[in-house]
Formats: C-alpha cells, structure tokens, sequence
C-alpha cells in the first residue's frame, strides 16, 4: 500500500556497502522519474548513475551527511552507498527546474523502498569540486545527489515533543529517531 511504501522510505545513511546495486536498478529507478510529473512537461532533469567502487569513493568526499548530527562526519567506510544518482538540470532545455528534482528524487526514493533498498536525498553539496571531478559540463547545473544501498540501520517516526523540536536523533543502540509533526499541527482551518 503506498502509505507503508511512503512510511519506509526514511533518509536511510548508513548501508551495507558489501551489497551491490546494478546498473540496470538505477536505469529502472530514473525510469520512475522520468515518468513523473515535470511542470509544463518541459522535462529538463538529466542523471549522472554511479555504482562502480572508485565513481563512488570520487562522489563521497563531496556530500555532507546529517547535519543535526554535529559530531558524525558521514557513514564510514563499509557503511557507505552502494550507488548514487546525481540529478542534474540541464540549462540549455530550461533555466527554471521549479520543483522537477523534488519530485523525481521522491519517485526514485519510493522506488528504492519498494526493491528493499533505502537512500538519502542530498542537498549539501560541494557542487563546484563534484563538478570538476565528475568532470560535468557547465551547462548542467547539480541539483541533488541521491545515496543508495542496502539500508544498516533502523529509522522510527516519533511524535514531535512539546518544545517543538525536529532535530534527528540516533539513540544509544544507533536507531535513528525522526520526529514528525501531528497532522492536526498541519491543516489550517480557515473561514470564507
């Protein structure tokens, strides 16, 4: 059902690094994506694919992982993605990619769940040294980079507490914590 489906699909960052995904898996998940939705049908997101050891060890370097985990610098060795897609927008099809990545990187997210796998959609990036060392033209502008693998860790939805904190948190056993809002908190009522 799509809301288990939604529920899973945690930003997973620690994986199996051992468990190897091919090729042919991320060319089905960009499928997803390029089924999706893209405003006025411009469809201006191209992908970079990575799931080969030494293109992945050249993207790791360049991503920051978890930022309300100040004392984590990212997945260590062994528990690292097994692949990423990097979304790219491509300026010469549009110069406005309104929210195309969002929703791409959401289809390929779900996709991941569904096979089993998990991801991390990233934002943080150190997009002018990625560029240079995945040598990418000037004219794609990198808009996210999705991490992918065999999930190694737990993630739970919590209620957010009464202070209103939303800040992710791992426990003493490594389970990551994910407070999520009420629905109620989020439904405005209004009055015509």
């Amino acid at each position: 059902m799509l809301s288990d489906l939604v529920a899973r699909n945690r930003s997973c960052r620690r994986f199996d690094e051992t468990v190897a995904i091919e090729r042919s898996t991320l060319e089905a998940l960009v499928d997803l994506a390029r089924l999706s939705p893209s405003a006025a049908n411009v469809q201006p997101l191209k992908y970079i694919l990575s799931c080969d050891p030494e293109t992945n060890a050249a993207i790791f370097p360049h991503l920051t992982w978890a930022g309300y985990l100040k004392d984590w610098l990212g997945p260590a060795r062994g528990e690292r993605p097994s692949a990423y897609i990097i979304i790219l927008g491509d300026t010469k099809v549009s110069r406005n990619f309104g929210c195309d990545h969002g929703i791409a990187a959401q289809s390929i997210l779900l996709g991941a769940r569904e096979k089993d796998l998990a991801g991390c959609m990233i934002g943080l990036v150190a997009r002018d040294d990625l560029r240079e060392t995945l040598s990418i033209p000037a004219r794609y502008e990198i808009l996210l980079v999705l991490a992918l693998g065999k999930p190694a860790e737990q993630v739970v939805i919590d209620p957010v507490g009464e202070k209103g904190d939303v800040r992710y948190w791992r426990d003493d056993e490594g389970v990551h914590h994910v407070p999520k809002r009420s629905l109620q908190d989020l439904i405005l009522h209004v009055a015509v």
